[in-house]
């Protein structure tokens, strides 16, 4: 019994140390008298509290006030608290301060949240970037394609950062200059000539207005000529017209066999009429002896004549016939 009381004490000692140094990053604090920043304890422990990774403030807050930035440790939690990068931040502030760019810890902390890289804009402030466009095809008056690529070397507007457009709008808007400078040239041969026309095109433009950069300068990389699409749509176009006239002549064709067919269709019914009449004439010749008003003679008479005409008609045609042959011999 005498030998658990002072396990007991033992244990109950280094569980209140345990939790004590659990609550209270006394290394860090350390660090922070030595760096000569004025943290209080009981500050460290309330970020412990409210659920703050105090190396997260603590370091960055070190960083800062040996930079000579007056930052506190409010400003710093706040913007940890809110999603923010506080280390991030820091660092892009003593690049301004080191770089003389006038940037405020609260406009920074702003850039950070709208989910822009503070750190990359002050970097490229300093250092501009070149935004290589895609190859945008063109076609001149003439109707011969022209490809271009061009350079844009722009440098970030810290002031355009919040609510700027972003580097896709300046290539979209570079892109479109080059259309428009290539579509309004007479020919193809004076945009290669002066490649420098979409140059000074774009720049009188402005496109940079609204976006979170500033244009430098655009300098054309490259520029090819490509199709001939005057060329291939006027052949397109002859195609098109010559299948419409093709359509045409097929309906006129389709037009003409009707008719044809129609025409055929009105002989047979004619030759019907006839052959419906001519079987007309015996029963009037029946009905014309019955009433008397021809006698027999007249009728046998008339059998003769018509015998006689067949007989002269057949002889024709054989006679007609044989001098074909001859000649054809």
């Amino acid at each position: 019994m005498e030998f658990i009381i002072p396990i007991l004490i033992l244990f109950v000692v280094i569980l209140a140390i345990t939790i004590f140094f659990s609550f209270v990053p006394l290394g860090l604090w350390i660090s922070s008298l030595a760096a000569g920043v004025n943290v209080g304890i009981f500050t460290l422990v309330g970020m412990r509290l409210r659920r703050v990774v105090p190396s997260r403030i603590i370091n960055p807050l070190i960083k800062a006030r040996k930079a000579g930035l007056g930052v506190s440790v409010n400003q710093l939690e706040a913007h940890y608290l809110a999603g923010g990068n506080v280390d991030r931040v820091v660092n892009a502030l003593i690049a301004a301060q080191r770089a003389e760019i006038d940037l405020s810890f609260e406009r920074a902390a702003a850039i950070d949240l709208a989910g822009r890289d503070v750190l990359e804009a002050v970097q490229m402030s300093v250092n501009p970037k070149v935004i290589e466009t895609p190859i945008v095809a063109a076609v001149a008056k003439d109707g011969i394609e022209v490809k271009a690529k061009a350079r844009v070397t722009v440098r970030a507007n810290i002031d355009r950062l919040v609510g700027g457009a972003g580097e896709e709008t300046i290539i979209a808007r570079v892109g479109e200059g080059i259309v428009t400078t290539v579509g309004s040239s007479e020919s193809h041969k004076a945009v290669l000539e002066n490649p420098d026309l979409i140059s000074r095109t774009v720049l009188n433009k402005g496109l940079d207005s609204g976006t979170a950069f500033e244009i430098l300068s655009i300098d054309i990389a490259d520029v090819d000529v490509g199709r001939n699409i005057g060329a291939q749509l006027q052949t397109d176009q002859a195609e098109a017209d010559k299948r419409i006239a093709q359509a045409k002549a097929e309906e006129r064709r389709a037009m003409a066999v009707a008719k044809e067919q129609e025409m055929k269709a009105a002989v047979q019914e004619m030759r019907a009429k006839v052959v419906e009449a001519e079987a007309e004439v015996p029963k009037a010749m029946a009905e014309a002896l019955r009433q008397g008003k021809i006698s027999v003679m007249d009728y046998l008479n008339m059998q003769n004549i018509q015998a006689d005409t067949q007989m002269r008609e057949s002889i024709s045609k054989s006679g007609k016939n044989e001098i074909i042959n001859k000649d054809k011999k």
